[in-house]
C-alpha cells in the first residue's frame, strides 16, 4: 500500500522520488529535471513553486491509488 504522507515527504526532500515511490518512474524523472532547472534558471522562485507541485502531485496520487 502507498502512503500519501510518505511520497508528499519524499518529493519535498528531493523532487520526483514521490513519483518514484509511487510507481510512476518517468513523472519522477520529469520532476527531477525540471525543478533544478527552475531553481537554478529563476534563482529559487519557481523552484519552490515546483518543489510544491512534486510534492502534491505525489500526495494526491498515492491518495487516489493506494495499492501497486
Amino acid at each position: 500500500m502507498r502512503d500519501p504522507g510518505t511520497a508528499a515527504f519524499l518529493s519535498l526532500f528531493v523532487p520526483g522520488v514521490g513519483q518514484i515511490y509511487n510507481g510512476k518512474f518517468f513523472r519522477g524523472l520529469f520532476w527531477l529535471i525540471i525543478t533544478p532547472g527552475f531553481w537554478i534558471g529563476t534563482g529559487g522562485t519557481l523552484g519552490w513553486i515546483c518543489h510544491i507541485a512534486a510534492a502534491y502531485t505525489a500526495y494526491r496520487y498515492a491518495q487516489r491509488h493506494p495499492y501497486r
